[in-house]
Parts: C-alpha cells; sequence; structure tokens
C-alpha cells in the first residue's frame, strides 16, 4: 500500500503541473481568443460586449494570480470556458459531445489490438522457429507503414471501389439517433474501417514487443524448473512465462489507454469521423484557444489515471511491488 500511496501522491502532483501548464501556455502565446473573435467581427464590436467576452474567456483585467485561481474554481465546476469554433457553446459541451464517439472507435479498437496482439506474440515466441514466424515480416512492415496510408488504402478499396462499407461520418443520416438496434448497427457498420485502421497500425507493436520479451524470459530459471518439473506446457506459457513478460506491456498499453481520449487524428480525419482528433484539428484551424487548452488537458489527465490503473495492474501481477 507505501508504494500505490506513494504513486499516488506523484500522480497528484503531476495533475497540477498539468494543470497549472495547460493556464499558463495560452496566456504566454501572443493574442488571445477575443482578439481573434473581433477580427473576425471586423471590429463590429461595442466596448460593452468585449469585456463580456474576456469575463467569459477568464481573461479579464485582474492579474494572473487572480485568473489563475479563477480557472482552478471553475475547474472545480466543470467549467472549461467557451469555444471559439462553436461560440458560444462551452468547451466541455463540445469535449462531451465528441468523447464518446473517440471512445467507442478508439478505445474497442485499442483493446482488441492488444489482446490479439499481445496472445500472437506469446504464441510466436513459444513456437519459434514454426511457420508462426512469418507473421514477423508483416507485423514489422504494418509497423513502419504510416497508419493514414493504411485509412487511405482500405477506405479507396473497401469503400470507394468495393462499396463495401461507407467511408465518411459514424453513421447514416437516414437514421434516427438513440438507443435503437438500427442506429446501433448502423455505427458499427459505420466503424468497420476506422477500427480495421487503427487494429492494423497498432498490433505490430504489440506482436514484437511482446514476443522479445518472452523469448528472454522463456530462458530464465524460473521457467526452465516450471518444464522440469512436468507442468503442462499450457500452464508454463502463460502463468510462468507470459505473466511476467506481460509486465512491460502493461505499461505501453496504460499509455496508449490515455490517449485514447486524444483519438487518432488521421484516422478521423481521413473518415471524416466525429471525434475528439477532428474536434482539435478544427481547433487548431481557427485558433481556437480555450477548446485546445480544454482537449489538452483531458488528454492529460486520462493518461495520468492510465498510468495510475498500470500501476494497480503491477501490484496484482508483480510481488515484488507489494514489499
Amino acid at each position: 500500500m507505501r508504494f500505490l500511496a506513494r504513486r499516488l501522491g506523484f500522480y497528484l502532483l503531476t495533475a497540477w503541473a498539468a494543470v497549472t501548464l495547460n493556464f499558463l501556455i495560452p496566456r504566454l502565446m501572443p493574442g488571445d481568443p477575443v482578439e481573434l473573435l473581433v477580427a473576425r467581427m471586423k471590429g463590429n464590436l461595442d466596448p460593452a460586449a468585449i469585456d463580456a467576452m474576456k469575463r467569459a474567456f477568464g481573461l479579464s483585467d485582474a492579474g494572473l494570480w487572480q485568473q489563475y485561481f479563477h480557472y482552478l474554481g471553475n475547474l472545480l465546476h466543470g467549467e472549461l470556458g467557451r469555444s471559439i469554433t462553436f461560440f458560444p457553446t462551452e468547451v466541455s459541451s463540445v469535449i462531451a459531445e465528441a468523447l464518446p464517439w473517440t471512445i467507442g472507435l478508439v478505445g474497442v479498437a485499442t483493446l482488441i489490438s492488444y489482446l490479439v496482439g499481445t496472445s500472437l506474440g506469446v504464441l510466436m515466441a513459444w513456437k519459434r522457429g514454426t511457420w508462426l514466424d512469418g507473421v514477423l515480416p508483416a507485423a514489422t512492415f504494418m509497423h513502419a507503414v504510416p497508419y493514414f496510408w493504411v485509412a487511405l488504402i482500405l477506405a479507396f478499396g473497401f469503400g470507394t471501389v468495393l462499396g463495401w462499407f461507407p467511408t465518411t461520418r459514424a453513421y447514416s443520416l437516414d437514421v434516427d439517433p438513440g438507443w435503437t438496434g438500427e442506429f446501433a448497427g448502423s455505427v458499427a457498420y459505420h466503424a468497420v474501417l476506422p477500427a480495421v485502421t487503427i487494429v492494423a497500425a497498432s498490433m505490430a507493436d504489440r506482436i514484437l514487443g511482446m514476443r522479445n520479451v518472452m523469448v528472454t524470459t522463456l530462458g530464465e530459471d524460473y521457467v526452465v524448473m516450471a518444464e522440469a518439473k512436468g507442468l503442462t506446457s499450457r500452464r508454463v506459457m502463460w502463468s510462468y512465462a507470459a505473466r511476467n513478460a506481460i509486465l512491460p506491456n502493461i505499461t505501453s498499453f496504460a499509455l496508449s489507454l490515455g490517449f485514447v481520449v486524444g483519438g487518432s487524428v488521421l484516422t478521423e480525419i481521413v473518415f471524416s469521423y466525429p471525434g475528439i482528433g477532428s474536434a482539435l484539428l478544427k481547433a487548431v484551424e481557427n485558433e481556437d484557444f480555450p477548446l485546445m487548452q480544454g482537449i489538452f488537458l483531458v488528454i492529460s489527465l486520462a493518461v495520468l489515471v492510465a498510468n495510475f490503473l498500470a500501476d494497480l495492474a503491477y501490484v496484482v501481477l508483480d510481488p515484488r511491488t507489494r514489499q
């Protein structure tokens, strides 16, 4: 428990640092959101409206410390300011609308990639020298290929040429959103190509990483002893070798889960998917500092939470961390 307490303290301190940097960086940049809006309106705004927008964006004439504590107070109430791109919609509403699409697509695809890739890595290491090693060149090739190129190939081949799957949006326009089987089927149908892109692009890392660590682990004394005791191959492979070899993969998986909320930007752009990646692109194109600030904050906190969950998994899988 002392290990977890220390890690929790570290993550709380890191979260405070991330929040502080998230507050400071936009304010250290030249210009501000109000100036951008005034420029878009070609100056056709009276001073009272400009003052109101400054208060809405947390850029009043108060000092930096007052703005900082006001920013922290707003965070505690879940207020992230107002978006310039979708003005006057609040940033929290924009993120809340886009986040479920990203978590549903990228989260499920990342989980499938991890489970399939890790299992293949274990089997390829256990049966090294067999036909399974033929997967290695393909995995290495997929690891080197830019994933947006995979997305373009899939969209062209299975969407444009064959017409099997749609290449844009998250669901059909003729389907009403709601908790219905028709809507769920439309969402799943539209998510096939983006999900296959993410799985194909990320699974190679899991295969190569797990196989390399597994090969090293199979030479350890405790694995040799387990085989000498006459234990079944399945038990030696999963309970002795894979359980210890999977520890480094857990860290990379936790990082991947943390970055799930950031979306797969290029994949979402190729398939016009309404996730966080698309929202971040619009924020950058429109210099929407409040929206960028909110998205970066959510990503930072998600990575910290995912790493803390990885530490919890370490406590369960590795008894040495409990001492």
